[in-house]
């Protein structure tokens, strides 16, 4: 591409932002009062309760030594069950609605998770037992920028189009521009950040958080939520099991800025999509960890609003452990058996996934789409992990400008920031085609790449996602 023409796009471009600006903030206006009133009763967490989070978060850690996800086979019946645990002076803390037989058990008597795991697997009645595992995020430490909302930040966001600032390389980038020409996604689609939470009140995302419809139930769930239905008006927080998803770590706010910004506002930066819904949900604490069984319990949350009838269609993760975990491969199939697509992080260790798992990227499903980051110049980072076989696609994952805490925007890197490119070019082909499958959506990404050299023997599809591609525009 030319000089001419590549400053030719980005007049284009910043002239679509400037007119869409003007309508978008007569928008903001007349939403303001609805929005302000429907978020009210979710305030951000005080900041000076970090001390109190802290203690709370170690205490949490302990009381997950002794949880253990069991499955029974098929046949046992939930008398068989409670027998079993009343014999070991164990306790059902959670069943997973949506996988048969799958259960959270913890144990009363202070044994160690492993041990109890151990029991149950000598049962007849037990197909597998394991130990309640951590999961931590997949973003690179160090490398943080905070940019002021004032700056000119739609130059900046190189992974939407990349005219070779900052010494980048011109025309690498996922192609937003041409894409948007076609669509610039849909108030339809739900993408759900199964992450740290989100701080659902930024100016750059309001809009496009995903509030609970009047004819959608409150969440209900018999162990979660013993005490009756929760009102999850914007998602649903698995740390604490209440209906307030808030972000407090930063991780899921700028992963859902990502995804889906809103564009045309006059503030801040652009999302892939300029119209979505972003459904938060919390299972990482502040310090940025969590557990397998939190992150089923999420999972499960999205299937059960799936049938309720909320369309969310994709899952959005950024993290991931080297544990495999055989519960969580079930409920993450089980959401593919309800067309969700399950867009994953391939890790930041800068090792090979075919021959060093990283899960649940690695997970052999066909709902999962496995992530690697590039550079701005169309390299692998040097931080990536890869994979022949099992990583299937790259996207930009270094120095990517997105949404941060205190309506603030941040640079972050990782593996994490490739994989919400990804999320929301998926969103954009959904709002051209609401009821694709999620075989048909996943192969649509899998060929929408620009082919690289860089990527030859890296990722399965060997090219770098293009949003272009995906909703033909070219």
């Amino acid at each position: 591409m030319s000089r001419n023409n590549i400053w030719a796009h980005l007049a284009i471009a910043l002239a679509l932002v400037l007119i869409a600006a003007f309508a978008g903030g007569v928008r903001r206006w007349q939403k303001g009062l609805q929005r302000s009133s429907q978020l009210a009763p979710h305030p951000q967490p005080e900041s000076d309760q970090g001390n109190d989070k802290k203690s709370n978060t170690n205490e949490q850690a302990d009381a997950d030594q002794a949880d253990v996800l069991v499955r029974f086979r098929p046949g046992t019946t939930r008398e068989t069950i409670n027998r079993i645990t009343a014999q070991f002076n164990d306790k059902v803390e959670d069943r997973i609605e949506s996988v048969d037989g799958l259960d959270v058990i913890e144990d009363e008597d202070g044994a160690s998770a492993d041990d109890v795991a151990t029991q149950y697997r000598a049962l007849p009645e037990v197909e597998y037992a394991e130990a309640n595992g951590r999961i931590t995020l997949d973003h690179e430490d160090g490398g943080s920028r905070h940019i002021h909302a004032d700056d000119e930040m739609f130059v900046r966001q190189w992974g939407l189009f990349n005219s070779g600032q900052n010494d980048g390389k011109a025309g690498a980038d996922i192609s937003a521009m041409r894409a948007w020409a076609v669509t610039r996604g849909s108030d339809q689609v739900v993408v759900a950040v199964l992450d740290s939470g989100v701080d659902y009140t930024h100016p750059d995302l309001v809009s496009n958080i995903w509030t609970r419809p009047e004819i959608i139930k409150a969440y209900q769930d018999d162990d979660l939520t013993p005490d009756g239905p929760v009102d999850d008006l914007h998602g649903f927080n698995l740390v604490e099991d209440n209906g307030d998803p808030m972000d407090d770590n930063g991780h899921g706010t700028h992963c859902a800025g990502i995804i889906g910004a809103e564009g045309g506002n006059g503030i801040g930066v652009t999302g892939v999509n300029w119209n979505v819904k972003i459904m938060p949900l919390r299972f990482m604490d502040g310090d940025g960890t969590g557990t397998t069984k939190d992150a089923i319990e999420a999972i499960n949350y999205v299937i059960d609003r799936k049938r309720a009838g909320v369309n969310v269609r994709i899952i959005s993760a950024s993290w991931g452990s080297a544990a495999r975990s055989r519960a969580l491969e079930d409920v993450i199939r089980k959401a593919y058996d309800e067309g969700i697509l399950f867009v994953a992080a391939a890790g930041n260790a800068n090792s090979d996934n075919d021959q060093t798992p990283h899960y649940p990227s690695s997970y052999n499903l066909g709902n999962v789409v496995s992530v690697a980051a590039t550079n701005r110049n169309d390299q692998l980072t040097s931080f990536s992990n890869y994979g022949a076989k099992s990583v299937h696609v790259a996207a930009p994952g270094e120095e990517i400008l997105s949404t941060w805490l205190e309506h603030g925007f941040e640079e972050k890197k990782g593996t994490s920031m490739a994989t919400p490119f990804v999320s929301g070019v998926a969103a954009l082909i959904l709002s051209q085609n609401p009821k694709m499958s999620v075989d048909d959506l996943r192969a649509k990404l899998l060929k929408s790449v620009d082919v690289l050299p860089s990527l030859k023997g890296k990722v399965s599809s060997g090219g770098r996602i293009n949003a272009a591609k995906a909703v033909g525009a070219e």
